[in-house]
């Protein structure tokens, strides 16, 4: 098995975190279960936001995600969810953030990591029914402010109208 060697944890229904530590990093793997596929669609682009981050903080922990299969790190691990509704997303923690002085942080951080997650994914969908409502009323109004023209009867000769 090429996997690493992860402790599994039941973290929510259906859904798991796997966490390794190696000397030079602690490594944790959420499976998340999207019940929605448009949770699937809002959450890539929260995630890849996550991995952006990076690049502007390099003090933050490295994050990778993927969907449908499971790391390769799990490879060897049993029961693994699979699917198109399911993701994982991996933190890669250094020593930095394990430090006696950042541990407690760290840990409340990534503990809170999935309930931060769907809430950020409902908050968004929230957002964007809102702007839709907004939109067709403002549509509505426009409708509602058109008026047909009047209708006119053109005479072309005796007894006909168009």
């Amino acid at each position: 098995s090429s996997g690493i060697n992860a402790e599994y944890g039941h973290y929510h229904e259906e859904e798991a975190v796997y966490i390794s530590a190696q000397t030079d990093r602690v490594t944790v793997i959420f499976s998340t279960l999207f019940k929605d596929p448009d949770d699937i669609v809002i959450g890539k682009v929260f995630l890849q936001e996550f991995k952006d981050a990076r690049k502007a903080h390099q003090q933050a922990p490295q994050v990778l995600f993927s969907y449908g299969e499971p790391p390769a790190e799990l490879s060897g691990q049993p029961n693994l969810l699979r699917g198109d509704n399911i993701g994982y997303v991996t933190f890669v923690l250094f020593p930095r953030h394990t430090t006696p002085a950042n541990r407690d942080n760290t840990i409340n951080l990534i503990h809170q990591f999935r309930t931060y997650l769907h809430y950020h994914i409902k908050c968004s969908k929230a957002y964007l029914h809102s702007r839709m409502r907004s939109k067709t009323s403002e549509f509505l109004k426009v409708l509602n402010r058109a008026k047909p023209e009047a209708m006119t009867e053109k005479k072309f000769g005796v007894g006909k109208r168009v």
